[in-house]
């Protein structure tokens, strides 16, 4: 395959800017036929940390709610760079309002006119300023200009019946609340994270956690950018929006953790900062504090949120006692966002009755905020399956995971056998550049209408084992999960620095590769590992699939050097991998029906 240039940083930033000036936000449905609501444009003066400034939210209230007939409520807030008045949020607050439901949409901190810094969705800041509209909702405090919400249902004095929705940074937001206000009765965050040192800086490698991954440079900068960009994008001469020169408009520690990623150097006093920031706003520290029940919608096509973060909250959430389900829908951060698969929930169209995934956030409010017991909220776990063409069909469900149930091994041939005795002695070796020479995806090329080249390796630099043709179908759903050994004198050498960064870096992924030998890597999802000891074996959670391999086709599972849409290794790190019938890397897949 001739080698492609990578993308450069300049570039991507470049495109990135010119693309801030332009709407981020999704279309918004028809008016509601007059009578069904009312509006009212609300502020809310709140404490968000070591600052006091104002949360801008609109009120929706169906016609003929009053104190004598009260409706529980629905909060729902925008995604990162967007307000109350993008066409996803606004259209939330609508929909809701049309069906029964009180609806508090407001803009999050430091987005919109809202005030105060970005603090990604600290539970400390952003969710105890999102509990402050709870106690409106409860009756116990006024908006700024005296109104009260005297038609809420109520469960106790000053306690409201309330539930949550949104994506992304309107999901997180939803278990930070509830994590500090217990009033939340239900929450259905949408294409979330679990862990945000693993989103921005993964390492699939298994028990790894206290290291830093491969810096995922594109989504996290790109970000950046639209946070920093926010006076620009909606100027504001609030001055609470304003921090410093060096870090125009997020809190302190967020700008400090980018600069330390973008320096690609991990010393360990600064990589225990960057670790404990990141955490802290991560809700695998708290969840032990959520007792909302959760419905957890996450995207397959999502190399920003990727499934394995929501399955992480959901079996945290379910560990310890907390009601929680989980549906992998087809659209996410990567490319669908704008566009969902034709049957599938749209959040700015509203069209929830029509959808799967639409009809189950109204059961599980049915069943948690207007107390229908007997309303039946799903299954526990639902998927989408783009090879299913019958629109009533499209989901499957279970009530548990696949299991780990399929196990090829790496052949030294370049094979992927289906037992050790077919695999054969031998020894391959790959190295890596000083620039990258794999590429996966352009991070945000879906969401700001950038072209992106397909996937593709360069000869020397990645390792391949290919399987037999299928006989029959194969699906995959879940995780697959490789256990490696590699060799590499250099980064055995380089390991022992007190710098997490000298350590090897890999990227492992899977293909589908089809008879006429066309490849296809899955949503261009990879795994980067940062290895934490290459003398020992390591075993490589990949990213969640749900994919059919149809017969004839063939996996292909490849290690590679680097990744364009990542920062990688330091130096030049040859490695080697040897096989033998009784040592040897696997491959597990979960399989559907396995």
């Amino acid at each position: 395959m001739p080698r492609r240039v990578p993308r450069t940083r300049a570039a991507l930033t470049a495109a990135l800017c010119a693309a801030l000036t332009a709407p981020l936000a999704l279309t918004a449905p028809p008016a509601a036929a007059s009578g069904q609501y009312s509006v009212s444009a609300l502020k809310f003066t709140v404490r968000a940390g070591d600052r006091t400034c104002t949360l801008d939210a609109d009120l929706y209230r169906p016609a003929g709610t009053d104190r004598a007939h009260p409706a529980p409520a629905v909060m729902a807030t925008n995604g990162f760079g967007g307000s109350k008045s993008d066409g996803s949020t606004d259209a939330l607050g609508k929909a809701f309002a049309q069906r029964g439901y009180v609806s508090l949409v407001w803009s999050g901190l430091g987005f919109g006119k809202s005030g105060c810094l970005v603090s990604l969705d600290d539970p400390r800041i952003d969710g105890r300023a999102a509990s402050r509209l709870v106690d409106f909702l409860g009756g116990t405090r006024a908006a700024d200009d005296g109104t009260r919400a005297d038609f809420v249902t109520l469960d106790a004095a000053g306690d409201p019946r309330v539930g949550m929705i949104g994506a992304s940074y309107g999901g997180a937001i939803q278990l930070a609340t509830a994590s500090v206000d217990h009033r939340v009765d239900a929450l259905v965050p949408f294409i979330t994270w679990n862990d945000l040192a693993y989103s921005l800086d993964p390492d699939n490698a298994e028990g790894a956690a206290d290291v830093p991954g491969a810096f995922k440079w594109q989504w996290t900068n790109g970000l950046y950018l639209i946070g920093e960009g926010q006076p620009l994008l909606a100027p504001s001469l609030d001055p609470t929006r304003v921090n410093s020169l060096t870090c125009l408009h997020f809190v302190d520690p967020a700008c400090e953790t980018v600069r330390t990623l973008n320096s690609g150097s991990y010393p360990p006093d600064r990589t225990d900062q960057l670790l404990t920031f990141a955490r802290s706003l991560s809700p695998s520290t708290y969840l032990d504090r959520v007792q909302a029940p959760t419905l957890l919608v996450q995207g397959q096509a999502d190399s920003l949120f990727n499934l394995n973060e929501a399955t992480a909250t959901y079996r945290a959430l379910t560990a310890h006692g907390t009601p929680a389900k989980m549906i992998w829908q087809s659209w996410g951060h990567s490319g669908g966002l704008t566009n969902p698969a034709a049957g599938e929930l749209n959040l700015a169209t509203g069209n929830l009755e029509t959808s799967y995934v639409g009809r189950r956030v109204l059961a599980w409010f049915d069943r948690y905020l207007r107390r229908q017991p007997g309303t039946d909220t799903g299954p526990a776990f639902a998927y989408y399956r783009d090879w299913v063409t019958d629109p009533d069909r499209t989901y499957a469900t279970a009530d548990r995971l696949p299991a780990l149930s399929r196990t090829l091994y790496l052949s030294g041939d370049g094979k992927l056998a289906g037992s050790r005795a077919e695999v054969t002695r031998g020894s391959r070796t790959y190295s890596n550049w000083l620039v990258p020479t794999s590429h996966s995806e352009s991070s945000l090329a879906g969401l700001i209408g950038l072209p992106d080249p397909a996937p593709y390796d360069t000869p020397g630099t990645f390792l391949a084992w290919t399987g037999a043709p299928l006989t029959h179908a194969l699906d995959v759903v879940g995780a697959p999960r490789a256990t490696l050994k590699v060799v590499s004198p250099r980064a055995e050498r380089t390991q022992g620095s007190p710098d997490a960064a000298d350590k090897l870096v890999l990227f492992a992924k899977l293909y589908d590769v089809a008879p006429d030998g066309t490849q296809t890597l899955v949503h261009r999802l990879v795994a980067p590992v940062r290895v934490p000891d290459v003398t020992r074996p390591f075993t490589v959670r990949l990213p969640g699939i749900v994919h059919r391999y149809e017969q004839g086709h063939r996996l292909r599972f490849v290690v590679a050097a680097s990744d364009d849409a990542y920062l990688g290794n330091r130096g030049i790190k040859p490695v080697t991998v040897v096989s033998a019938p009784g040592d040897t890397g696997v491959l597990q897949l979960p399989v559907a029906g396995g």
